[in-house]
C-alpha cells in the first residue's frame, strides 16, 4: 500500500497541475466544484487528506477521474495496478478501494467497496449522464436512488443513473462487499 503522505502529495501535485492545465483560478475551481477555496488551498499544499466526496467533486469539476488525482506516477499505454498501489478510503467502519481509473475517452473508475452491518455511504450526484454498475460479491446491498430503495443480493448486478444523490447501505447482518464501475461522460470543461 502506498505511503499516505506520498498519496497526499500526489493529490496536491495532480490537482494543481490539472487546474493549471485548464487555466482555472482557485476561485473558478471552487465555483465549479462546490469545494471551498480554503479547502482547495489545503489540498494543493498537501496539508489535508481530502474525503472521497471532496475528491469526487474536484475531479468532476476538472473533468478527470478520482484515480487521476491520486496517481503517484504517469500512466503508460498498459497500466497494471499492483494491489500494493490501490488507494483505500475509509469512512466509519467501511472502506472503498479505487482499483483503477481512466479519463479518456470517457471517465471510468473501478471500485471495490466493503461495508460492515449498519454502515452506509452517501454518494453525491455525478455529472449528468453518469451511470454506475455494480455487482454484489458478499452480503446484501440496499441501494437508494432518487428516494427509492432496491435490494441487490449476492451475485446480483445493477445499473443505474448516478446523476442524483444515492446511498449504498448494508442493512443486513453480514459484511457487504461489492465491485462498482462508474462511467461519466466527458464534459467540455477544457474550454
Amino acid at each position: 500500500m502506498e505511503d499516505p503522505e506520498l498519496i497526499t502529495q500526489a493529490i496536491a501535485n495532480n490537482v494543481r497541475a490539472q487546474r493549471a492545465h485548464r487555466g482555472l483560478t482557485l476561485d473558478a475551481l471552487a465555483a465549479r466544484s462546490g469545494v471551498s477555496r480554503g479547502m482547495l488551498v489545503q489540498v494543493e499544499q498537501g496539508r489535508t487528506n481530502p474525503s472521497v466526496s471532496t475528491l469526487t467533486r474536484i475531479a468532476s469539476a476538472l473533468g478527470v477521474t478520482v484515480a487521476r488525482l491520486v496517481e503517484v506516477s504517469d500512466v503508460p499505454m498498459v497500466r497494471v495496478v499492483d494491489k500494493a498501489d490501490v488507494v483505500t478510503f475509509r469512512q466509519g467502519g467501511g472502506e472503498a478501494k479505487l482499483l483503477v481509473g481512466a479519463d479518456m475517452p470517457v471517465i471510468m473508475e473501478l471500485w471495490e467497496w466493503r461495508l460492515p452491518p449498519g454502515e452506509h455511504h452517501d454518494g453525491d450526484a455525478h455529472t449528468p449522464g453518469t451511470r454506475e454498475m455494480l455487482t454484489v460479491l458478499d452480503g446484501e446491498l440496499t441501494l437508494t436512488v432518487h428516494g427509492r430503495s432496491h435490494v441487490i443480493g449476492q451475485g446480483d448486478a445493477v445499473l443505474f443513473t448516478a446523476d442524483r444523490p444515492h446511498r449504498y447501505a448494508n442493512a443486513g447482518p453480514a459484511g457487504l462487499r461489492f465491485v462498482m464501475v462508474v462511467a461519466e461522460p466527458r464534459e467540455t470543461q477544457d474550454q
